[in-house]
């Protein structure tokens, strides 16, 4: 298990006397990279200092919203400076605004704010914001720098649903530290539910925020697994999943160098899927593949194409999952020999088969082939997402035309006819009355129906 702290203060006095073995300490525990933001230049300094020090440190540069009142001209020089000097440094901040403390005056706070922006926008590095009761300024001055695309993260969130949604609508990440371990956090764990996986990333915010049940001492980097649990619980993930997820969104967003394999057989709470091909038939208008490489923190571009030994190999031990899935970055029945030897290999070891499938098989192989995979595949899951042939078409762009539609309504019939458990899926992209009308075809069909929500992927 990998795990990633991106906001830990080890320049701080805190760690004066053994920061050598708190950084040791988190290694131990599956921490392999670090991140410490500065508050100030001197901060700064010192968090590139330590990065220079220890491979799986980084640094960030930054003017914490307290500093304003004693922020010229010179400093922002100084950390324009620093970012260009040291390899080390993967983001602008802390940075920010805070007007709880009001230690510096609020209009210092927007200018400083600005122009550590300036930075960011000019060097292309990411950035950790700060934010303690000014939510309406900093969305104002963000949106201000439109056209470009932010990048970053509201570190140690503290706001409302609305503060939430706006920011995960500039396309920012969000960070919760320890409290959401704490007894009565019910309001934290709200928003939680709120922030795809794929936006969420790990922090200490160390030496503060201990999480149970550390609260009272100091905090540090290999605390951070304090907090899967209550993310796998909120998720519906196993804590692996969450620090794999979480591991790739902090090394994307900060390009901190870890290598992510692509995967073949990939797994995801108790199942283990399998990516055999890229290839696919339709050319979908929401396709995943159009945003990332990535699902769940895997990595499911290709190289080639895995032969079904290959493919086996893999799968290794397979006695710990609960059942045995066809999904990846393609349309598995391109592949329908390998679908069928991989699934006889699974059931010989007792385990239930799920293929996920744009149900277009018998379009693919020319021929009929739900009898083909009668007693090797348990369930077949068909994603439909429309209601017609020409709404099919559209949406889906199958390389057969609207003929595709059809097709895949006798493929849905002939599965059931061959016994199988089958559940066909919908978009929420569509209109209602179309969903509703996908219900009434799956129903029809003797089908389960799921609506699924774009770009929520495993």
């Amino acid at each position: 298990m990998r795990l990633i702290d991106t906001h830990c203060h080890l320049d701080f006095p805190d760690y004066g006397e053994d920061l050598d073995r708190v950084i040791e300490r988190a290694a131990s525990r599956g921490v392999t990279r670090m991140i410490v933001p500065g508050i100030n230049a001197a901060s700064s300094e010192k968090a590139i200092e330590i990065a220079g020090r220890h491979h799986s440190v980084f640094a960030a540069v930054g003017m914490h919203p307290h500093e304003a009142d004693r922020s010229g001209p010179d400093v922002i020089s100084r950390l324009r400076d620093l970012c260009i000097n040291s390899d080390k440094v993967v983001a602008v901040g802390e940075i920010g605004l805070d007007y709880y403390r009001k230690h510096s005056r609020a209009g210092n706070q927007r200018d400083l704010f600005r122009q550590c922006l300036d930075i960011s926008k000019e060097l292309d590095l990411p950035l950790i914001l700060h934010n303690r009761e000014a939510g309406r300024d900093l969305l104002e001055i963000l949106r201000a720098s439109a056209p470009r695309v932010l990048k970053g993260v509201v570190h140690c969130f503290s706001g409302d649903k609305r503060f939430l949604e706006e920011i995960l609508a500039l396309g920012l990440h969000i960070s919760f530290t320890g409290s959401i371990t704490f007894e009565r956090p019910g309001k934290l764990k709200e928003l939680i539910e709120l922030v795809p996986p794929e936006r969420l990333l790990l922090e200490t915010d160390s030496p503060y925020m201990s999480p149970v049940p550390l609260r009272g001492k100091r905090n540090e980097p290999a605390n951070v697994r304090y907090l899967l649990d209550v993310y796998a619980g909120a998720y519906g993930l196993r804590p692996e999943d969450v620090a794999r997820v979480t591991t790739h969104n902090a090394n994307r967003l900060f390009r901190l160098g870890l290598e992510e394999k692509s995967k073949v057989a990939y797994s995801i709470r108790d199942s283990l899927y399998l990516n055999i091909t890229n290839r696919c038939t339709n050319r979908c208008t929401f396709c995943t593949r159009g945003v990332s490489d990535y699902v769940k923190g895997h990595n499911l571009k290709l190289a080639g194409e895995p032969l079904v030994d290959e493919i086996i190999s893999y799968m290794g031990d397979i006695r710990d999952y609960k059942e045995i899935v066809f999904c990846g970055f393609g349309e598995p029945t391109v592949r329908l020999g390998a679908v069928k030897r991989i699934s006889a290999f699974a059931k010989e070891k007792g385990k239930k088969v799920r293929l996920v499938t744009n149900g277009e098989g018998d379009l693919i192989n020319g021929r009929p082939v739900a009898r083909e995979l009668k007693g090797l595949i348990d369930t077949v899951s068909v994603s439909l997402n429309a209601p017609d042939a020409g709404q099919y078409a559209g949406i889906c762009r199958p390389v057969f035309g609207e003929g595709a539609f059809d097709s895949i309504i006798v493929f849905i019939r002939e599965c059931r006819e061959q016994g199988m458990d089958v559940e066909v899926t919908c978009l929420d992209l569509i209109p209602e009355q179309d969903v509703s009308q996908c219900r009434a075809i799956a129903e029809g069909l003797g089908a389960r129906f799921r609506v699924r929500r774009l770009n929520v992927v495993g």
